[in-house]
C-alpha cells in the first residue's frame, strides 16, 4: 500500500460512505463521476446493482471509500431479498450515509421505507437530490420542502451526478466531517473489487442496455477464465446465465447478431479497464429458476456472508 500521502499529513481524513436510495436514482452514476472511471454499471433499468460496489476517491488530504448499495425495494425473490439485506447491512458499518433521491420524482412510499430505516443510523445522513439538471429551480424548493422534516439531515445537497453540478461541494462537505484516519488504499486504486467482478458487471451492463425488458433481472454473468494468450492479447471467457430458453434466443439473436453486439461493446470497456487488447468469448446458458436457488446464487457470486 502507498501510504505516503497520509504519512506526510497528520490531519489526513478517511472513512466509508454508503449511498442508498430507491432503484434508478443515479447512485452508480455518482460513483462513476467521483472516481472518474466506470466501476459501477449504469442502466435505465431499475435494480441493476446487486453487490456492494466500492469506489475509492483519493486526494492529498483525504480518502473516501464509497459503498454503492443495491436499491432498497420490496423483495420478490431470494435474489431480491439478498439485495435488500445487502443494502441495509452497510448502513451500520460506515462514517456517513448519502440518501439519494431523484429530483424528477415526488417523495413516495419507497423513499419513506428507506427514511424509516435511516432513523436508527447514528452517523451523519445527507439528503442528496440528484438530476437537478432535469428540473426548474422552483421545483427544487418544493421537493426540498417535502423532505426537510423527514429526518435530521446533516445537510441537503442538490446535485447532477451526470453533469457534475455540485459534486465537488458534496465531496468537500463529506471530507470536512470525516474522522482523521489512514489511507486504506493506494492512490491509484479506484475499487476494491477484483477485476473478474468488474468485467462480469461490464458484460451484464451491455446485456441490460441491448435486450428487452423480459431478460435483465434474470441475467448473471460468470467469468470462466482469464488468460494471457500471447504478448498482445488477454483472453476472457464468460457465460451469460438466463432462466428461460426464450431469453437465450433473445440474447443470441438472429445468426448470433445480438451476442456479437454485446461482446463488441463489452470488449471495448474491458480493454479500457485492463489497458490491454482483449479477446472476449461469450456463451449463453439456461439455468431455470436460478434466482431462487441458494446454490446457484452462491456460485454466481451472491454470498450469504455479504450481508
Amino acid at each position: 500500500m502507498n501510504g505516503g500521502t497520509q504519512l506526510d499529513n497528520p490531519n489526513y481524513k478517511s472513512g466509508f460512505v454508503a449511498i442508498v436510495g430507491r432503484p434508478n436514482v443515479g447512485k452508480s452514476t455518482l460513483l462513476n463521476r467521483v472516481v472518474g472511471q466506470k466501476v459501477a454499471i449504469m442502466s435505465d433499468k431499475a435494480q441493476t446493482t446487486r453487490n456492494k460496489i466500492q469506489g475509492i476517491y483519493t486526494t492529498d488530504d483525504a480518502q473516501i471509500v464509497f459503498i454503492d448499495t443495491p436499491g432498497i425495494h420490496k423483495p420478490k425473490s431470494q435474489l431480491g431479498d439478498f439485495m435488500v439485506k445487502s443494502a441495509l447491512s452497510s448502513l451500520n458499518e460506515v462514517d456517513a450515509v448519502l440518501m439519494m433521491v431523484n429530483a424528477t420524482q415526488t417523495r413516495g412510499a419507497g423513499d419513506n421505507f428507506i427514511i424509516d430505516r435511516l432513523k436508527t443510523v447514528t452517523k451523519p445522513v445527507y439528503l442528496i437530490i440528484n438530476k437537478i439538471d432535469q428540473i426548474h429551480p422552483d421545483d427544487l424548493l418544493v421537493l426540498i420542502d417535502q423532505y426537510k422534516d423527514a429526518l435530521d439531515w446533516a445537510d441537503v445537497l442538490p446535485i447532477s451526478a451526470l453533469e457534475g453540478n455540485n459534486v465537488e461541494t458534496l465531496l468537500e462537505t463529506l471530507t470536512k466531517q470525516l474522522p482523521n484516519g489512514p489511507q486504506y488504499y493506494p492512490d491509484d486504486q479506484v475499487t476494491d473489487h477484483p477485476e473478474r467482478f468488474v468485467i462480469s458487471e461490464l458484460i451484464r451492463e451491455k446485456v441490460l442496455q441491448l435486450t428487452r425488458q423480459e431478460v435483465p433481472h434474470s441475467v448473471a454473468v460468470v467469468i470462466d477464465k482469464i488468460s494471457r494468450q500471447n504478448e498482445q492479447k488477454i483472453h476472457v471467457q464468460a457465460t451469460i446465465v438466463v432462466e428461460r430458453p426464450t431469453q437465450k434466443g433473445i440474447l443470441i439473436g438472429k445468426g448470433g447478431s445480438m451476442l456479437k453486439k454485446i461482446g463488441t461493446l463489452a470488449r471495448q470497456d474491458i480493454e479500457h479497464l485492463l489497458a490491454d487488447k482483449v479477446f472476449l468469448e461469450l456463451w449463453v446458458k439456461v439455468v431455470p429458476g436460478w434466482r431462487d436457488k441458494p446454490s446457484a446464487l452462491q456460485s454466481y457470486g451472491y454470498r450469504k456472508d455479504d450481508y
